[in-house]
């Protein structure tokens, strides 16, 4: 079988919601190709670095890649993708140079090659991400380890906007939490919340592939137990209160349910917001404020943000 390799030149900003898109359009994985990961300083110990071939990246911006298996109506899917992706500006994300290449790979070469993207990354004091393909012996006596198939689709578990979701419930997850995960994607913070002892996780997502993509991580990591994973929108599958909120979304979307969403937490309770680029903190900062949260703690990584608000005891 051949597929289509698809390639938007874009920005750092544009990533989190080009990859959507392709997910949406029937991509089963996404490649990054960021030109600062070539320069950046680690200020901290977490992840394993490797080094690094500027061939492999862009002069500038970054790189989004994602592979679609050649069909008859694959230039309408190209199309539907380029409108999508030009209609980013309505929502204030800079799309940079929006450059779209295509070109033909053969299944075997594709099947393989993305792989040499993805190693074991320790992403916390606790966590550390593996590929289901490579072999890794924990460091330490109390890691916790999250096994991901990224082939699956909805991302490797490393971005920024995920690794600080996964710090913010180290922090707070205890062995009597409730925790609801609103687009849960990979499923991978439902899993952490699990591995972290929670009593029940509630994860939805709106696409359906994603569910299904979560269920078989779940099953994968052996927390099926105590998380259900269900198709929702936001927090309309939600039927009991939670001590823990979380949703690694778009701000955008943040913003229309803080009031559902302080409805949902239980006093004392936590709402963890990530997936906020740093020109929509205030705006999100003030949704939250204005549901009556408390603002906690802004954790910044890269040009990311996410916001841990409480909800005031009775």
């Amino acid at each position: 079988m051949k597929w289509s390799e698809l390639s938007i030149h874009t920005t750092n900003e544009a990533v989190e919601p080009i990859s959507n898109i392709l997910h949406e359009a029937g991509a089963s994985g996404v490649v990054i190709e960021d030109s600062e990961d070539l320069f950046k300083i680690r200020e901290n110990v977490f992840g394993e670095l490797y080094e690094l071939d500027p061939i492999d990246f862009p002069v500038d911006g970054v790189i989004v890649k994602a592979y679609l298996p050649v069909t008859s109506f694959l230039g309408e899917t190209v199309e539907e993708i380029k409108l999508a992706i030009t209609n980013l500006i309505n929502f204030d994300i800079n799309i940079g140079a929006n450059e779209v290449s295509i070109s033909e790979v053969n299944e075997e070469e594709w099947a393989t090659a993305w792989k040499k993207y993805y190693h074991p990354v320790k992403i916390s004091n606790r966590f550390t991400i593996v590929p289901t393909w490579e072999i890794y012996e924990p460091v330490d006596s109390d890691e916790l380890i999250i096994e991901l198939d990224p082939g699956m689709a909805f991302g490797t578990g490393t971005h920024p906007t995920t690794v600080m979701s996964l710090q913010a419930l180290e922090k707070y997850v205890t062995k009597n939490s409730m925790v609801t995960d609103v687009g849960t994607g990979s499923g991978v913070l439902a899993i952490g919340a699990a591995m972290l002892g929670a009593k029940h996780v509630h994860a939805l997502d709106l696409d359906e592939v994603a569910v299904q993509s979560a269920k078989l991580n779940v099953k994968l990591n052996k927390v099926q137990d105590h998380i259900d994973i269900v198709q929702g929108n936001l927090l309309d599958t939600v039927e009991e209160p939670a001590d823990i909120v979380v949703a690694n979304i778009l701000a955008e979307i943040i913003m229309t349910f803080t009031d559902d969403a302080y409805t949902v937490v239980k006093p004392g309770g936590y709402f963890i917001t990530s997936g906020i680029i740093e020109a929509k903190k205030e705006d999100v900062k003030a949704s939250l404020e204005s549901a009556g949260f408390i603002i906690d703690e802004v954790m910044m990584m890269e040009d990311w943000v996410t916001i841990i608000s409480r909800k005031a005891e009775n």
